[in-house]
Order: structure tokens, then sequence, then C-alpha cells
């Protein structure tokens, strides 16, 4: 008997989630195809009826995260965010402190860099696509987006990367203060 699309959808994104979720503290290198499928719940035969390797599977999930996370962050839609929202959610301690809610931005960050030309391209699309979105719905110029995004990346990836609890939580705060300017974003 043939699964609903439904059903097919739900599985899809379920791997989806969880690969996002490994990927994010592990890197690609250290999570393999067995752990995502048994962190969904799902045997490893399941896994190439949606994907045809792991790097698609990377790939996927970056552009999949990318988006849960906006939607998770800033989830109003039609309502028009202002920097200071933005930088307070992005640089924000449930953002930080989130094992299945790390954007792909600052949490891959490193990783992608040693990965193929495709994903690597993924990665691209999704970082000027979150710049885009800051310029379009701002009305701040492309280099001040550029610079907003910057900040608040790097700002995660580093404080993340910090064992000095009270000195990643400075680190926020202050690049959460450089973001917040005049602006909105919907």
């Amino acid at each position: 008997m043939a699964w609903k699309e439904t059903h097919k959808q739900a599985t899809r994104e379920k791997i989806l989630a969880s690969a996002a979720k490994l990927f994010a503290v592990k890197g690609f290198e250290g999570v393999g195809i067995d752990e995502v499928m048994q962190d969904a719940g799902l045997t490893r035969g399941a896994f190439y009826a949606h994907f045809s390797s792991k790097s698609k599977l990377y790939e996927e999930s970056i552009l999949n995260s990318a988006k849960r996370v906006r939607s998770r962050l800033l989830p109003d839609e039609g309502y028009c965010f202002s920097l200071s929202d933005i930088a307070n959610s992005y640089l924000g301690q449930e953002h930080f402190r989130s094992l299945d809610m790390r954007c792909p931005l600052s949490s891959l960050i490193t990783d992608v860099t040693q990965q193929d030309e495709v994903v690597r391209e993924v990665y691209t699309r999704v970082f000027n696509g979150f710049v885009g979105r800051l310029v379009n719905e701002t009305g701040i110029s492309r280099e001040d987006a550029l610079q907003k995004a910057v900040l608040m990346v790097g700002g995660m990836a580093i404080a993340r990367a910090l064992t000095d609890e009270s000195l990643s939580e400075e680190l926020l705060e202050v690049c959460s203060a450089s973001v917040a300017t005049s602006g909105t974003f919907a």
C-alpha cells in the first residue's frame, strides 16, 4: 500500500529537521545517515526514498533550517519588525541556547567552507537572501545590511564558540545594540 503524499512530506520534514539539528552541532563529517535517521525515528532504508546522498540532505537541510529559524524567530506574518526586534531575536538567548533551532548561517559558517561548490552556493543563497530582506524591507543600504548581517551571524557564531558564558552574553548584547538602529523588517 502506498503512503499518502502528506505522510511522505511529513517524513521528509522530520529527516530534514533531524539533519539540520545534527549538522549544526557536529558538522557534515561528524554526522552519518544512520544517526540522522535514528534521531528522526526512522530506518536507514527510508533515507533513500527522500534523498540521493548525504550531500543532498546537507544542501536541503541548510535551506529548510533557514526557513524554520526565520519563521520561529520572527513568526508574525505581515508584521513589520524593527532592526531592534530582529537583533534581539537573532542574538537572543532562545536562539543562542537552542539545539534544534540554529540558523545555518551562524552554525555552519566554517563547516560549509569545507564542502563542495553546490553546498557553498546554497549557503550563499541563504546569506544573500537574508541581506536582501534587510535591504528590501527595512530600507537600509546594502552596505548597512551586509554589516548588520555580519554582526548577527558572526556574533552568534563567536558567542557559541566561547567557553565564558558571561563573555558570550556580553558579545551578543553588544552586537544586538550595534544592529538595532532604525528600520523595519517584515
